[in-house]
């Protein structure tokens, strides 16, 4: 069966940068352990990347989060310099779920990334509605939200939707 691995918005915004937290900083250690296993297995990898132009702060999403972050072509919207992204597929997405997902010949899907209480919450739930029948898994080691309380909260309602949550 095929494996994939996603791994949600590591990039540098999100870590250390103008919305990084200590947790996010914690784990991407284990992100870059599990990259290597899926790597080494030649299984699929995808990042996905939020993207947003200069004009962020006039956007919807800017006016509820007034924090300018991951504008294209910047330090902060690169992939992390500690995860290896070459060779894998990239995607650009402009909002906190990716719609593009459909047609894929998935089997097994994990993600892993940030933030578990937006993104990756996200883009698990739109994967189970267009794939209800295939394995997702989301790894809680290598994951952090905006708060730890947050984080938790999100892991909780993917466990709901029947998304099976590890490394807890």
């Amino acid at each position: 069966m095929k494996k994939t691995l996603i791994v949600i918005d590591m990039q540098n915004d999100f870590i250390d940068g103008a919305l990084g937290t200590p947790e996010a900083c914690a784990i991407v250690g284990n992100v870059r352990e599990k990259l290597g296993r899926y790597r080494a297995e030649g299984a699929e990898v995808i990042f996905t990347r939020d993207t947003h132009g200069e004009d962020y702060l006039d956007t919807a999403e800017g006016k509820k989060l007034p924090v300018k972050h991951c504008v294209k072509g910047t330090a902060g919207w690169e992939i992390s310099r500690e995860l290896d992204a070459d060779g894998c597929e990239v995607i650009d997405k402009p909002t906190f779920g990716w719609l593009g997902w459909g047609g894929r010949d998935f089997g097994e899907i994990e993600l892993v990334g940030l933030c578990t209480d937006i993104c990756v919450v996200s883009n698990a739930l739109i994967l189970k509605a267009m794939y209800p029948d295939c394995s997702i898994t989301v790894d809680a080691s290598c994951c952090a939200g905006v708060t730890p309380e947050s984080h938790r909260a999100a892991l909780a309602t993917m466990k709901m939707c029947q998304i099976d949550v590890k490394g807890e």
